[in-house]
């Protein structure tokens, strides 16, 4: 089956992207790209059974098996050396994606307290999105019975859009809840 999402895209999101866009021809039209979801993990220094825990929680989320990211250079600071692993990413796209994005636009965001909306300062300037969700617990799939510690992980939204203001109306009309004013 496909996602439900991908079809309304076609169907609805595109006649009115070539009509508020005023663009000719679809392959002009913004559409998703992919969906990067990563989770940064500096306490994988002195605790390496945080990293098999959050790659658990990741390839749950997702519904994909995550990459483990790793430091590019030392920091003694920090006693980090280059090669550690400091985090986790996973890269959704076509069917994985559509359904995530899906997923996140009907029950994860509607699940956070006092909801009014997600921030229009988070586009990166050629129409990628960012944002932060600070624990992993607001995904329906996640147990909260084994969870061992609450992580935060980022989301980036990657668009084929030139500018923010068409990945914008790209996002708000696939159902992204900007917040008002």
């Amino acid at each position: 089956m496909d996602s439900e999402i991908k079809e309304k895209y076609f169907t609805d999101i595109v006649p009115l992207l070539k009509e508020r866009l005023r663009y000719t021809n679809l392959m002009q039209l913004p559409r998703l790209d992919k969906i990067v979801v990563s989770i940064g993990l500096g306490e994988a220094i002195q605790n390496p059974k945080a990293l098999e825990a959050a790659e658990r929680d990741l390839a749950t989320i997702s519904g994909q098996h995550p990459v483990i990211t790793r430091a590019k250079k030392s920091i003694a600071t920090f006693k980090l050396r280059t090669g550690m692993p400091i985090g986790l990413m996973v890269t959704l796209r076509g069917k994985r994606m559509y359904n995530f994005f899906n997923k996140l636009v009907s029950i994860v965001l509607p699940r956070f307290r006092d909801f009014r909306g997600v921030s229009t300062d988070s586009f990166d300037g050629r129409g990628n999105y960012s944002l932060g969700i600070k624990e992993q617990l607001v995904f329906p799939e996640i147990d909260y019975d084994k969870v061992d510690k609450v992580r935060g992980l980022q989301l980036t939204i990657v668009t084929t859009a030139s500018n923010n203001g068409e990945a914008r109306c790209l996002l708000e009309l696939m159902g992204m809840p900007f917040r008002r004013g």
